[in-house]
């Protein structure tokens, strides 16, 4: 199982990020451009939130007014979900599933250095998954280990 350190090296540590007195209106337009599903909020290099789709197509509803007067700090989510470089791609895939969440930012000495969402974390885990595959289907190959249905001859 990788660690967070070892799919950001894959993935990069490109993070898009917003100042939580922007527009939403500038938000959206952000993450479209960046074709990404959440922008970090950040405030003086320190996270203060996360915005996410979720965030928009619920809470700008609520607040039943228009997008380019709404700010990013009205909508998004203060509690972050975050992750450390140690953590393993199983420990993010069950804080996904349990927090209910599709992006954890990635944390080291109090600094962003990353995010992954739930696509990295499921893109990970069936390439792994084929890679175990393939050296079953290798090992039963090289050792003459009958398949089911089939003799030996």
């Amino acid at each position: 199982m990788k660690t967070v350190k070892q799919l950001l090296q894959q993935k990069g540590h490109t993070v898009t990020t917003i100042d939580p007195d922007s527009s939403v209106y500038d938000a959206m337009q952000l993450m479209a451009d960046n074709n990404t599903g959440s922008l970090l909020v950040m405030s003086d290099d320190k996270l203060v939130g996360i915005l996410t789709e979720r965030d928009f197509s619920r809470k700008t509803y609520l607040l039943d007014k228009p997008v380019k007067d709404m700010q990013v700090k009205e909508i998004m989510t203060q509690q972050v979900i975050y992750v450390g470089l140690d953590n393993t791609n199983e420990d993010c895939m069950s804080l996904v599933t349990e927090m209910r969440v599709r992006h954890l930012p990635v944390i080291d000495a109090d600094k962003v250095i990353g995010i992954l969402s739930i696509g990295d974390l499921v893109k990970d885990t069936i390439s792994e998954n084929q890679f175990v595959i393939k050296e079953l289907e290798r090992y039963i190959y090289d050792t003459g280990v009958p398949r089911q249905g089939m003799r030996r001859t």
